[in-house]
């Protein structure tokens, strides 16, 4: 193991890792808001658009996320449609993360009790009330195990991402093997840095689902 080498090469790994950090922040922040979207529109059985919603669902969480990267890097330019290495990465992360934020949510809000939905009704509150101070409380407590274990798994996603030439960790790790063939020392810090990325994620759930659990909208 050539220490020295792994010393050397620490600051390409840190640079990637915020590479990485910021299109998975902006991809997951953009997926919560697509998976709410779509978890509401099955939730309230929307004429047309839950079909719609319902075929995405299906069609994004049954394609794997390097061939989404590889239409929007190589098939859509041939269309007209030209997208850099980041806006595909954050266009495909977005795209696939929407679909299991939205079955994670629609399960959550599937938990509230219809009983819960008629009194709201019958006090005077009207869908985007409901929504607001009856449904989604409820179900945040319960999604939160589910969005988190989403997040983990879109953030290992990212690790395709190379394969549009972004210089993601995974891509400064077989840089590095292909230059200087230090496939130990590569894959050593390529795993540490997904591991210090990911671990405290998962400390902060498990006190964010304890905390959830025993307060206002949890179960004692």
């Amino acid at each position: 193991m050539d220490y020295e080498f792994i010393k050397e090469v620490i600051p390409l790994y840190k640079e990637a890792a915020f590479l990485t950090l910021r299109i998975g922040f902006i991809g997951i922040l953009l997926s919560f808001v697509v998976g709410i979207f779509c978890a509401l529109v099955r939730y309230w059985k929307i004429p047309v658009l839950k079909i719609i919603v319902r075929a995405y669902t299906e069609f994004s969480r049954n394609t794997p996320l390097l061939i989404q990267l590889f239409f929007l890097y190589f098939a859509f330019p041939r269309m007209g449609i030209k997208f850099s290495s980041e806006q595909c990465g954050i266009i495909g992360l977005t795209f696939l993360g929407g679909s299991y934020m939205a079955e994670t949510f629609r399960s959550a809000l599937g938990t509230v009790g219809r009983v819960q939905i008629e009194s709201g009704l019958c006090v005077g509150l009207n869908k985007r009330q409901l929504v607001e101070y009856v449904v989604l409380p409820q179900a945040a407590t319960v999604s939160v195990p589910g969005v988190v274990a989403n997040i983990i798994f879109l953030l290992k996603e990212t690790s395709v991402f190379s394969a549009v030439a972004l210089a993601d960790l995974m891509f400064v790790a077989k840089d590095l093997i292909g230059l200087y063939y230090k496939t130990e020392e590569a894959l050593l810090l390529l795993v540490a840095a997904y591991f210090i990325i990911l671990l405290p994620i998962s400390i902060l759930s498990h006190i964010a689902e304890r905390r959830l659990r025993y307060g206002q909208y949890g179960n004692v």
